[in-house]
This record gives C-alpha cells, structure tokens and sequence, in this order.
C-alpha cells in the first residue's frame, strides 16, 4: 500500500468533509480515493470515517490519527521540496586556470543534460586541495602525478620563433664560455608549480649543468608567455595552450612532463553526481590529446585528501 498517497486521501477527504472534494484536492478520482481509504482502514485496523450519502464524518479514531495523518503528509511534502532543491543546488568544482573559457562552457553543458548544475572553479593546484578538504567545494580535479591520473596531458616547449628542431633539449640552453646575451629561461605556469613537475626539471637542471634562474615559475600565463614574446625565452605548457598563444610547441629531448588529474569528491557532498558520465569533457577541458571517451571517479580520491 502506498501509506503516503492513502493519507494524502485521508486528510483531503477531512478537510473536503467528502469523498467527491477530498477526491479532487488529492487530484484522484471518487473511486480511487474510497479504495485508498478503505486499504487503509483496513491497515489500521479501524474505520476513519462514517460515511453517509454526502458526507463523510471522522470517526473518533479517525480524528485521533488525523494529526498523524496530516504530519506525515507534510514530512513526505518536505522531503520532495528539498530533494527537487539539492538538484538544483549547483556542484561547485574546482578546476584548473589552464581550463579555457570554451571548455568550462562545454563541460556545464553537457552536465546541464545530465540533470547537474555543474559551477567551475578555476583554482591553482594547492589551492584547489584546500577548498576540497575544507569542503568549500563538491569536488575538484586534483594535481597529481601520471600514475595516479586519469586524465594526463603531456607538456613541451614552446618558442616565439620556430626552433627548427623536432624537440628542444634543455642541454641546448647552457651558456658557454663564448656565449653573449642573457641566459635563456624555461618559465611554469602555476599549474605546473607542483612538486611531481617541479622537482625533476629541478633536478635536471642541475644535472645539465644550466643556472638556477634558468628554470622559473611566473605568475600567471599571461606574464610568462609575456617573458616568451620578449625574451626568447621558453614556455612549459602543452601544445593546445602553445596553439592558442600563437607559439611554437615542440616535445623535450630529455624528458616528458605529464599534467596529471585526478576527481577528488568530498566524502560528504551526498549521492554521487553523475561526473563519472563527463570524462570526455573534461579531459577536452584539460586539453587531453584525442579527446578521451571516458574517465571514472577514482574511488580513492573520496574525502578530500589533499595532493600536492
């Protein structure tokens, strides 16, 4: 029996003093309505109402369980208003600065058709953890190393002027003894400025023999493709991003550094969206190669923990 309908019945046909009114309000017809009252009379083991030609009178048992009745109405009303209004609510996610305008556009569209109200938040990486794990967001895409991702986009190099080379080697920028003019630098995006990016360059730097100030992070990508344009110096990015700044992308000769992504979901954010159904875009948003068909929840990155 569906309890909730036949109370529904019940107080409309109270408060109609009939069946043919109570029938209406509860949006049913006569006969459904007496046979949902009769089930549950028949459920509570008593009769709620005397019944005559016109009229339907509340049996004293019938205006003890009123109030019950009526509760139960409203609680089941509550629980309809709120649910329709958590679908509403909008899934703040935060999202890398690398993601474009065109993408995020892409990514809240398609959300839009799976019944989410999907709303981005372009964040850098550490920041990104931190709003995740102090549940300032519903979930975030996470910067992780390649083998902890699912969605990975390669980086390069990338030139004002063609380099005339099919990779660039870091070994190409040590200054020689004969060499003039200002050392050429390799600049990071913030993106990037993570220590499973950072850390080999470093380290390769150092190993190559190039100066410290060789391998430096700006502040935003508009300051370092500024310093690229300038300079002649070198960007770290992915080729989309050195496409869209109208600059020339070539791999590295001694290493390829990988963006990596994970979805990390709050532990609390309620039922699971259905992000696991946006891969595809959103390894389009990050600029994954070939535009990947599908990517997953990784279960692991529930609760927030934070990546560096």
């Amino acid at each position: 029996m569906d309890l909730v309908g036949a109370c529904r019945t019940f107080v409309a046909v109270s408060d109609h003093g009939g069946f043919t009114g109570g029938a209406a309000a509860a949006g049913v017809s006569q006969p459904v309505a007496s046979r949902r009252v009769a089930a549950l009379e028949d459920h509570l083991g008593e009769p709620l109402f005397e019944r005559s030609v016109r009229r339907a009178v509340l049996t004293p048992f019938g205006r003890e369980m009123l109030p019950y009745a009526r509760r139960l109405v409203e609680d089941a009303d509550g629980l309809l208003h709120e649910a329709a209004a958590a679908r509403r609510r909008p899934w703040r996610l935060a999202v890398p600065e690398t993601c474009t305008t065109g993408g995020l556009a892409r990514l809240v569209a398609r959300a839009r058709d799976l019944g989410m109200n999907l709303d981005p938040r372009p964040e850098r990486p550490a920041r990104r953890a931190e709003l995740l794990l102090a549940r300032r967001v519903r979930a975030a895409l996470l910067a992780v190393p390649e083998h902890e991702a699912v969605w990975a986009v390669p980086l390069g190099l990338a030139t004002a002027q063609d380099p005339g080379v099919r990779r660039i080697h870091l070994e190409t920028l040590r200054l020689g003894r004969t060499t003039r003019g200002p050392a050429r630098r390799v600049w990071l995006q913030p993106e990037d400025d993570v220590p499973h990016l950072r850390d080999p360059l470093t380290r390769l730097r150092d190993a190559l023999g190039l100066r410290p100030g060789q391998l430096a992070v700006a502040a935003d990508l508009t300051a370092a493709a500024a310093e690229v344009l300038a300079a002649c110096d070198l960007l770290l990015c992915s080729a989309p991003e050195a496409d869209r700044l109208g600059l020339h992308w070539r791999p590295l000769g001694e290493t390829t550094p990988v963006r990596g992504c994970l979805l990390g979901v709050a532990a609390d954010s309620g039922p699971e969206p259905p992000l696991s159904r946006l891969g595809a875009e959103i390894g389009r948003c990050l600029g994954v190669p070939g535009a990947e068909p599908e990517a997953v929840v990784t279960a692991a990155a529930r609760g927030g923990e934070g990546r560096g």
